[in-house]
């Protein structure tokens, strides 16, 4: 009996050049899976791309003197050069900052949303005094609350 089969590999952040966690983490494993379903006669469509968006694009983009999209843009074309490269059997490789990607993750927040599966909140967040912009938990460091560390950072303490 034939099958339709949806290998949703994992989407890297394009903040860097592939690496070998790429590779061994989701990159071969998933291809494996992927061309033992095809053997197997089954239908597989097979979707990556990479993860456009996030604090660790903002903080690589900084580091390098770019935007956050020319930093997007450089390491999307890099990466996808190297799992092509390698023979990854990709039917579909994006990226999270396509027209299609942007609809597509819309319909499904809507239909979450009307279905009562999430809802609407206002949180307190953290605001730049120099900038204005609202700041990721990795921007913010102070003393940690917990155990009076004075290096931690908002998304984690080291002590």
């Amino acid at each position: 009996m034939c099958a339709n089969v949806l290998a949703a590999v994992a989407w890297p952040y394009a903040n860097g050049p592939r690496h070998i966690g790429h590779v061994s983490g989701f990159g071969v494993p998933s291809d494996v899976f992927a061309r033992f379903m095809r053997m197997r006669g089954h239908n597989v469509l097979m979707v990556s791309g990479t993860d456009e968006h996030g604090t660790a694009i903002q903080v690589k983009a900084e580091s390098e003197g770019l935007t956050a999209r020319q930093t997007a843009d450089k390491y999307h074309r890099q990466i996808a050069q190297d799992l092509q490269g390698l023979g990854l059997s990709y039917d579909l490789y994006t990226r999270t900052t396509t027209p299609n990607h942007y609809r597509v993750v819309q319909e499904l927040f809507t239909a979450l949303h009307t279905n009562g599966y999430i809802i609407a909140q206002t949180q307190l967040g953290a605001i730049s005094p120099s900038t204005g912009r609202t700041l990721p938990d990795r921007y913010i460091e102070g003393t940690c609350p917990i155990c009076g560390y004075e290096g931690a950072r908002g998304d984690q303490c080291d002590e």
